[in-house]
């Protein structure tokens, strides 16, 4: 598609021992889970979890007993060149942790299995966004940064179901709430609602293979207070129903 290449990709193999590819590309987790290190940290992979790596960034992988999917973008260095994408910020491997970046790749999956005349358009365009994202993102972690934004991105990202409130995540992280309020924005380039909110729906969609979930277990599971209430804000972030995106995942 115009200098990338999108593999929808069951895993097969329980090990694939130390490789490289000669070409940027990111691994989206579908379904399962699997072990991904390279030589400076080790990955454990489950659905939902976003991976990027640079051309020619050596790696090997270990697939648990059971079925893993994923889906992977590959990019042809000219890609970046024609859209004058800056790859200086985005070296190395590395597991991307921010609900939004994870939203954006479940859109471009999303637009890639509608599969309609636009597609290639709106695919370019969310992929830049998302390295427009991720710049910013790294921009802010590779400067010096005080101890609570790495406790709150941590504790929000391993309990999302969790009934926060301003106070009481102020008082986890021994910050006045006002400091908190103020400076959340400035690391994670949003707001603490809708960076809970993506974290939930990204807990949901990360369930949406399971078809023994019903859609109301799932709203409940990923922390909304009810299914309407998921479906809306559903809708809102990815512009279709669970449901239909529920079938777009099983195709």
């Amino acid at each position: 598609m115009n200098g990338i290449t999108l593999t929808d990709t069951v895993y097969t193999h329980a090990k694939v021992g130390w490789h490289y590819h000669e070409n940027a590309y990111f691994t989206f987790i579908l379904e399962g889970k699997i072990l991904e290190g390279n030589k400076k940290e080790t990955y454990h992979c489950t659905s939902g979890d976003l991976l990027f790596h640079n051309w020619q960034d050596a790696h090997y992988n270990i697939k648990p007993a059971g079925y893993t999917r994923g889906f992977h973008i590959e990019f042809d260095p000219l890609w970046f060149d024609a859209l004058q994408i800056n790859t200086a910020a985005i070296q190395g491997s590395m597991k991307l942790l921010h609900p939004q970046l994870k939203m954006s790749m479940y859109q471009v999956f999303k637009e890639v299995k509608l599969e309609e005349a636009n597609c290639g358009l709106t695919v370019a365009m969310l992929l830049t966004g998302l390295f427009s994202d991720m710049e910013r993102t790294q921009e802010r972690f590779s400067k010096k940064i005080p101890l609570w934004v790495y406790k709150i991105r941590e504790v929000l990202n391993d309990a999302p179901t969790e009934n926060w409130t301003l106070f009481n995540l102020a008082a986890y992280l021994d910050i006045h709430p006002v400091h908190l309020s103020r400076g959340f924005s400035k690391y994670f380039n949003c707001t603490l609602g809708e960076y809970l909110r993506k974290i939930k729906l990204g807990k949901a969609l990360s369930m949406l293979t399971d078809r023994t979930c019903s859609l109301t277990t799932i709203a409940l599971r990923s922390g909304f207070s009810d299914q309407s209430h998921f479906i809306r804000s559903f809708k809102d972030v990815l512009y279709i129903k669970p449901a239909e995106y529920r079938k777009l995942l099983l195709k």
